[in-house]
């Protein structure tokens, strides 16, 4: 990942096992990652609307559920962003676990008759969660939480294709803009890591509001929040 912190700022060096590829400390004195922090309200806004008109209307929970994690992760991930805390960091990513596991909850109870429950698929996301938490708490190795985390979102992707190939497909349009952007969405985040050296580089010659533009992993976080917001629409 980037290399150590360019500047000293509020919250003192970092801790955390991942750092990014923005330069620390160089908008904010107090916010470490700054356009990788304020990316994060496109996880926190358009999910509290959500979250406001599903109880509006009435809807069942886990929907609400589903808003609610999904702003979880951006609160998370501001948090990380901004300290680059190792406690900020697990903040950042339990909540992408936990919102997954709704999110696979939601997709196969989908055909349920209403106002029932899956416990034993509830009681296998639930064990999930908590070995994940449990590890993560223990086990310093920066792939496993990206490898738990994708095994829900394959889950995700492989259900909601099925969904949109087979049982709904006047909904392939949504869900295939649901999974292009945030495939667009992850791509940037591989060219953030990859390329982090000649971007740095770059944006020493850029003003630094153009400069902005070249924050990928800030461009991850709307296109994903994007998706997101999207696939719970689904």
């Amino acid at each position: 990942m980037a290399p150590a912190a360019d500047r000293e700022g509020y919250w003192g060096p970092p801790t955390s096992t991942l750092e990014w590829c923005e330069e620390n400390y160089a908008v904010s004195y107090y916010i470490a990652e700054f356009w990788n922090t304020v990316s994060n309200l496109i996880f926190i806004l358009p999910p509290i609307y959500g979250a406001i008109q599903t109880y509006k209307d009435g809807l069942e929970k886990r929907y609400l559920a589903a808003y609610l994690c999904l702003t979880a992760v951006g609160l998370g991930s501001w948090c990380f962003h901004m300290t680059l805390k190792y406690e900020m960091q697990l903040l950042d990513e339990l909540p992408m676990i936990y919102s997954c596991c709704v999110f696979v909850y939601c997709l196969y109870e989908c055909f349920k008759y209403k106002n029932t429950v899956n416990y034993p698929l509830l009681f296998l996301l639930i064990t999930y969660s908590f070995v994940v938490s449990i590890v993560s708490n223990f086990v310093s190795n920066t792939a496993f939480s990206p490898i738990m985390y994708g095994t829900l979102v394959s889950i995700i992707v492989l259900r909601s294709v099925y969904i949109v190939l087979w049982v709904y497909p006047w909904l392939r349009g949504l869900g295939y803009t649901s999974l292009t952007v945030f495939l667009m969405g992850f791509f940037l985040w591989n060219v953030d890591n990859i390329f982090c050296d000649k971007l740095r580089a770059l944006r020493e010659k850029m003003p630094p509001v153009v400069g902005a533009v070249t924050q990928f992993h800030a461009w991850w976080h709307i296109l994903t929040g994007l998706g997101s917001y999207l696939h719970i629409l689904l």
